[in-house]
């Protein structure tokens, strides 16, 4: 009776597997392989598909290398700089612009730098401004714009022109301009070396000459050896100057001589006169002893 009443052990609970039997089971087995036959045959079409997007990328990459190749010489021959065209030429010639731009033989348009070859134009002493342009099919024009001598620089023995700026433009070792204005007591290392300070000094030294020359006669001389006593001479009358603001210096002396009906300083008689400019509000007029 004990046996009888005994319970059967409870099976471990667990997830139910829904197995199918029979025809159902091998129609879900088919079922399975037909899927994981449409994924690899997904898979190996865009595996083709990739590749040939890759081998059409190959042939076109191919083609443009080889037409370059091909259409390179065309374009270098149909592009080739045979003439130059330079505007504004005063003093410096042709072949001297030709010079700085030495531009190999054969080199087409496309291959040089406008920038580049106006720079190197630019560093002829007597160019101020270049420009270079590209003209259809083989030529450059070149446009430039000069230095106009502007004062004669005696350092030495020797005799340099230079602009308004202070730039030298040339030597002329011991030949003149008398047009000009004459330039003493300059230190010829810094002017030929560009000295920015000195430039500036005959930037307003050269002003002065040229505000001189529309009154008086003869050539303008003018000694920078004395910084604080610039000394300008003219008809063999001297003008001392202080350091600064020479153009204003001089305007104060025009001011005062039309004002007071002061001598032109024109002729022998006023040989050896000297105006002195260095003391503000004044202006002092004798005899040089």
């Amino acid at each position: 009776m004990r046996n009888l009443f005994c319970r059967r052990p409870a099976k471990a609970v667990g997830y139910r597997s829904n197995q199918w039997k029979g025809a159902r089971a091998m129609q879900s087995k088919n079922r399975a392989l037909q899927t994981q036959r449409s994924q690899l045959a997904a898979r190996c079409c865009s595996a083709l598909r990739l590749s040939g997007w890759l081998l059409a990328l190959v042939a076109v990459g191919w083609t443009t290398v080889a037409s370059a190749r091909q259409l390179g010489p065309l374009l270098q021959r149909g592009l080739e700089i045979r003439n130059v065209f330079v505007e504004g030429m005063h003093q410096v010639t042709r072949q001297e612009v030709l010079d700085r731009l030495a531009l190999k033989k054969g080199i087409a348009q496309h291959q040089v730098s406008l920038t580049y070859l106006a720079e190197r134009v630019r560093s002829h002493p007597w160019i101020k401004e270049a420009m270079v342009e590209r003209l259809p099919l083989h030529a450059l024009r070149v446009t430039i714009v000069e230095r106009k001598p502007a004062a004669i620089a005696r350092t030495g023995s020797e005799q340099l022109v230079t602009d308004e700026e202070g730039v030298v433009l040339a030597r002329l070792g011991t030949q003149d301009q008398t047009s000009l204005p004459l330039l003493l007591g300059l230190d010829g290392t810094l002017l030929t070396q560009g000295d920015a300070r000195m430039r500036q000094r005959l930037r307003s030294t050269i002003e002065l000459a040229k505000s001189m020359a529309e009154t008086m006669e003869g050539r303008i001389e003018i000694n920078l050896s004395h910084p604080a006593n610039l000394v300008a001479s003219a008809k063999g009358v001297r003008f001392h100057f202080g350091s600064d603001a020479l153009k204003e210096q001089w305007e104060r002396f025009m001011k005062v001589k039309a004002a007071y009906k002061m001598p032109t300083f024109e002729g022998r008689k006023h040989e050896g006169q000297e105006v002195d400019l260095r003391y503000d509000n004044r202006v002092i007029v004798r005899e040089r002893g």
